[in-house]
């Protein structure tokens, strides 16, 4: 490679002038990360949608939805943004012409959006399946899933319309970065900080408002749940993987996309370019980290993998838990302990009065 040349091309770029081995190590490093991603993703996408018993207890089609989403948001960004991103480290700069530097900026926020927006809806999720079970099937079916997701979409794509066609901010090349991005329009607006309000934050204390509701509701039924048959304590066991799986799922996400916003925050003026590098590459690394998680945190997941690799589908995955014998009573959730206990007072009031 002329780095010569390269040095002239992005004159603006401080990232190029900082180190040229230091682009060609990151531009590396983003095509494996690239490749990892589309087929970890389409590998899980195909497990989760040939392999219709990947099932917990319960509400296993709604979460083979979110995982879908999730997982085809992180597709996207690698099938379609990464290639962009490694010619501009390969590069220093934007090579590409005005329409993709307007289109790859508007797909890199659209997917980031569905991602995290989606990881709150799963927050929201598993909260009421665990502390609400008796108004989860009225909230969550197939057609409002659908709708939830499709939702998501929209909204995560439509907050990139309005900086698309210049109106809020702009979408164009960044002169400090040599990288396409959210710049200033003419009147001096950016939709950035609101994005990152919509999109980051307030997804974010969400999924930690849901957590904490979730502990809070386990630790308070523990002892209750304890009291009555194994099977109760085996649901809740499978149903708290998945939340658990969610909970990993999104700490990942914050762990690789936390460093970049801190660093545009308090680096505007790139000063320390190798900061900017890093934290771009753990932004891209966060494409292809879930389906590492789903493979290590779950037994069925894994079996769906396995199958899927070896061109087998449709198989029974739900043989890899025992059924339940006729002998054993009904499992039974938290909200139902509630009920039972509130039930139970009431009796023993009524009793007091007769």
């Amino acid at each position: 490679m002329d780095y010569g040349a390269v040095n002239n091309r992005s004159q603006f770029s401080e990232l190029v002038r900082y180190s040229p081995s230091m682009m060609t190590t990151a531009g590396t490093l983003t095509i494996f990360i690239m490749v990892i991603g589309v087929l970890g993703n389409m590998l899980t996408l195909v497990a989760l949608l040939r392999h219709s018993k990947i099932r917990t207890v319960a509400a296993a089609f709604i979460a083979r939805l979110y995982f879908c989403s999730l997982c085809l948001s992180d597709l996207l960004l690698c099938f379609l943004v990464l290639p962009f991103a490694a010619s501009q480290f390969f590069q220093g700069t934007w090579i590409h012409g005005d329409v993709f530097c307007k289109m790859v900026p508007t797909l890199r926020y659209g997917t980031v959006g569905v991602s995290l927006l989606s990881i709150a809806s799963i927050s929201i999720n598993r909260y009421i399946l665990i502390a609400w079970p008796h108004v989860y099937s009225k909230i969550y079916t197939k057609t409002t899933v659908i709708l939830y997701i499709s939702a998501i979409w929209i909204f995560s794509f439509g907050l990139q319309v309005p900086t698309l066609f210049g109106v809020w901010g702009m979408f164009g090349f960044d002169k400090k970065l040599g990288t396409c991005s959210i710049i200033l329009d003419k009147n001096g607006r950016s939709s950035k900080t609101a994005l990152f309000v919509l999109a980051f934050a307030l997804p974010t204390v969400i999924i930690v408002i849901c957590y904490s509701s979730i502990y809070w509701t386990v630790r308070q039924s523990h002892k209750r749940l304890a009291q009555h048959s194994s099977d109760g304590g085996k649901f809740k066991k499978s149903e708290m993987k998945i939340t658990k799986m969610v909970l990993v799922i999104f700490i990942c996400f914050v762990v690789c996309y936390l460093p970049i916003t801190i660093v545009k925050i308090f680096d505007d003026n790139v000063r320390k370019p190798p900061l900017h590098v890093l934290g771009y590459l753990l932004v891209y690394l966060a494409s292809c980290v879930n389906p590492v998680v789903y493979v290590t945190m779950n037994k069925q997941y894994r079996y769906a993998y396995l199958e899927t690799l070896k061109c087998k589908y449709n198989s029974n995955l739900d043989s890899i838990t025992p059924a339940p014998t006729a002998s054993k009573p009904p499992a039974i959730t938290l909200g139902q302990l509630k009920y039972n206990s509130s039930t139970k007072n009431s009796d023993a009031r009524l009793k007091s009065i007769s």
